[in-house]
């Protein structure tokens, strides 16, 4: 997640510089032969790509919103996970009475574990690296027969449970209660995964980029009778805003790509952990996840 700080211009460069070196080379041969064939090519009113450039912000105005939709809405999932995972561990205080203090910290940490484990398995990243401290030898060997590795920790936090309910530990209510709460994880975790699984139509980029390049052609022949030095380097910088709002805008369509644009599920996992562990009366609390220049992972 961006933070509200300014990127370093490398990093915005990085971000376009093969689009630039497409608009250098096409803006060079269209002067090119703007000026070398200017009898055999016609006037091009200015107008033409004014009407392309509206089209393109409409376009980009369009592509923003609607990533920026998807982006907010993981947000929210991540909030919901946050306040869900807070309310369990007070749930299991509050319901379960004296003596069931080893219990409660077990499924504590399986839910510590399940924060970390949905964050990473989103990213595309290896789900159990680093939850090992969390879980116990029999609950990682039982993670190894699932594909979904977080909804296999929701499975384990679900039959203890059942088996607290068999044993008179919960009354009827409580249990409701805490599958309620487990049903909320599991319904976080299918919206995060319907945001990643649906992919944003390639070929609207495509149309954008093929568009942005006809304006610039249509805006160079328009320029024609300026200067080289100052046409070239003035379809460079229009060009760029152009693309940096585009790539803006694909980056926000995927919040959980693993880009400084994405969720902070890292820092928003590690401010679970230190919650539920301060729940708890734990000595071990982690710092907050830290801050990389300009981003919170």
């Amino acid at each position: 997640m961006l933070l509200n700080k300014r990127p370093p211009l490398s990093y915005l460069f990085n971000k376009i510089k093969l689009e630039l070196i497409y608009v250098a080379t096409i803006t060079l041969i269209v002067y090119f032969l703007t000026t070398r064939f200017e009898h055999l090519l016609p006037e091009m009113p200015l107008t033409i790509p004014t009407f392309i450039g509206t089209a393109i912000s409409v376009i980009l105005s369009f592509k923003l919103s609607q990533s920026y939709d998807r982006w907010w809405e993981a947000r929210k999932i991540w909030g919901g996970i946050v306040n869900d995972s807070r309310n369990f561990v007070l749930q299991l205080q509050s319901f379960l009475g004296a003596g069931n203090e080893q219990t409660i910290k077990q499924m504590a940490l399986r839910q510590i574990a399940w924060c970390y484990c949905l964050g990473r398995s989103l990213r595309g990243l290896e789900p159990v690296d680093s939850i090992g401290k969390y879980l116990s030898h029999a609950d990682l060997r039982s993670l190894e027969g699932h594909t979904n590795k977080p909804l296999g920790i929701l499975q384990q936090n679900t039959a203890d449970l059942r088996q607290l309910r068999e044993e008179g530990q919960l009354d009827v209510f409580s249990h409701v209660q805490l599958n309620n709460t487990m049903v909320n994880f599991t319904n976080w975790m299918g919206m995060a995964e319907r945001i990643k699984s649906t992919v944003f139509p390639v070929t609207y980029r495509l149309f954008l980029h093929t568009i942005i390049y006809v304006f610039i052609i249509a805006l160079s022949i328009s320029l024609r009778n300026v200067a080289g030095y100052f046409e070239i380097p003035l379809l460079l910088i229009i060009a760029s805003f152009f693309f940096l709002l585009e790539r803006t805008a694909t980056h926000l369509q995927d919040p959980f790509s693993n880009k400084p644009t994405d969720t902070a599920m890292t820092a928003i996992a590690t401010t679970i952990e230190i919650n539920i562990k301060q729940l708890l009366k734990e000595t071990d609390v982690p710092n907050p996840h830290p801050a990389n220049e300009f981003y919170l992972m």
